[in-house]
């Protein structure tokens, strides 16, 4: 197969896998299908993005559709969180079924929301026109919306609403940046088909209007930067991940938010590229990680919820990431290499946290306390979740957090570090106190309406893979890195560039 076709079918498979789950009628076919349809089309995408890292940059449709290092990277990413999360939701949805908690319709539309949710990511990567991109995150956030209120309650739907407008707002501001893209462009002798076609404004980017580069890019910081949950753009993150169902959740935390910041590594190299390499993109991006990080550090304490927990965890990742972009040289290595550590580690703590809070009826933490002494691998998998995220060594966050502290003691960014080290610190405390509750405390007096513990639904060997998999490869990644990654995440660096 070519290389248009091998594009094709990356968007061509999860659009059939939505509507196959809208034709079929029986709900446990349509969640078995999830599970087996959802791996195999993760898994495609996955070998997709190996082509690119063994052959070069896959072209199609006259460029309007890349594979490039950087987004085959991403694919990468996103083949992970969403296969390990239609393997879950399969027996998720399966008890919430059981139960009489949803009904078939209600499968049906999950399904469907689900690959076209795929279908739309995978769009944003694959889209080499930067107004298709902006279209295609603009459809997840259309499709994941609704994944939000599967369950209808007044939370959801108002975590819903509040999803839509917020992140509509902001990818409103994105469009404005966009079109100021391509005003800028007018400068360049570019036919109008080509003027957003990243592969062709990448050569000539230093021949764009320097000015009108700047105010797009604010645009494109705050709009993409809504998306990505950066803070003080977050305000709808803590509500939607709290609310979604958790296998939502994981998507929406593992891969979603680096989507948006996909989107904005897209214009960083056009953008220093037209204002002569001076760093002014990633100061502003590098500023933005930090005030999220503190504001993490503020809130991640006083959560009494897990999933509000692991949404605050997920501002304070998506800091250190676009800290690490901001700072630029090793500090880009390191942000790529953090995107897999955190999509690995939140995808498992989300997974762990859903299934607890199945089998207590709440995903209150004072609930969950006694989960690891239980035995349960979801008890074992939350607590290790969690200090994965807070970055205990020797697993792989730690190691990529200590490179981007690395990168801003090489950029000489002394006052950036130190906040660095403040509020990772605050979260560490604030979190390990969770965990260790949640570990060993004592679990309190549960009623007798609630549902029992473990989660029956999840065959032991699928639980015990869900949980010690994740595990297994953040520990890998901590002590060492195979060198077909480290030359693929590198090649993705270089992609980006802007470097100061």
């Amino acid at each position: 197969m070519n290389a248009d076709g091998l594009l094709w079918m990356t968007l061509a498979l999860p659009a059939a896998c939505a509507a196959a789950c809208l034709a079929l009628r029986d709900p446990g076919t349509v969640l078995t299908f999830v599970r087996l349809a959802g791996a195999a089309a993760a898994a495609y995408l996955g070998l997709v993005a190996c082509v690119v890292f063994k052959t070069g940059v896959l072209s199609g449709a006259g460029d309007w559709l890349v594979l490039d290092a950087l987004s085959a990277f991403h694919a990468l990413v996103l083949s992970w969180v969403f296969g390990a999360s239609s393997v879950y939701a399969g027996s998720y949805f399966g008890a919430e079924l059981r139960e009489g908690s949803l009904n078939a319709r209600d499968i049906r539309r999950f399904g469907a929301l689900w690959f076209g949710a795929m279908a739309s990511m995978t769009a944003t990567l694959v889209c080499g026109n930067l107004g298709l991109m902006w279209v295609s995150m603009e459809a997840t956030t259309l499709l994941t919306a609704f994944l939000i209120c599967i369950h209808v309650r007044p939370l959801s739907l108002e975590a819903m609403w509040k999803y839509l407008i917020v992140c509509s707002v902001g990818v409103a501001f994105a469009f404005m940046g966009t079109l100021l893209v391509g005003s800028a462009a007018q400068r360049l002798s570019l036919g109008s088909m080509d003027m957003l076609l990243w592969s062709r404004l990448r050569p000539a980017a230093a021949g764009l209007d320097p000015a009108t580069m700047k105010l797009a890019f604010i645009f494109i910081l705050v709009g993409y930067g809504t998306k990505a949950g950066l803070a003080p753009m977050h305000s709808w993150l803590p509500d939607a991940h709290s609310q979604a169902p958790a296998p939502v959740s994981a998507l929406f935390s593992g891969f979603m938010l680096s989507a948006g910041m996909y989107c904005i590594l897209r214009f960083i190299p056009l953008t220093e590229a037209a204002l002569g390499g001076a760093g002014w993109s990633l100061r502003l991006l590098a500023g933005m990680g930090t005030l999220s990080i503190l504001v993490a550090a503020v809130f991640i304490a006083f959560q009494q919820d897990a999933k509000r927990l692991l949404a605050f965890s997920s501002v304070e990742h998506i800091g250190v990431i676009a800290l690490g972009f901001g700072l630029g040289g090793v500090g880009t290595f390191a942000a790529l290499w953090h995107t897999l550590n955190h999509a690995a580690a939140k995808t498992l703590a989300f997974h762990s946290a859903g299934a607890l809070g199945q089998g207590r009826g709440t995903n209150s933490l004072k609930a969950f306390a006694g989960s690891l002494r239980a035995a349960s691998p979801w008890g074992q998998g939350l607590f290790w979740g969690l200090l994965v995220l807070i970055g205990v060594a020797p697993f792989a966050v730690f190691m990529s957090e200590l490179m981007v502290l690395k990168a801003a003691a090489d950029a000489g960014a002394y006052w950036t570090l130190a906040l660095f080290l403040l509020g990772t610190g605050i979260i560490f405390v604030g979190v390990l106190r969770h965990a260790v509750d949640a570990a060993w405390g004592e679990p309190p007096a549960m009623p007798s309406a609630a549902r029992p513990e473990p989660h029956p639904e999840v065959p032991g060997v699928t639980q015990r893979l869900l949980v010690w998999a994740p595990l297994a490869l953040l520990l890998l990644l901590g002590v060492w890195l195979p060198d077909w990654l480290g030359t693929a995440i590198a090649r993705a660096a270089e992609v980006v560039g802007g470097a100061r």
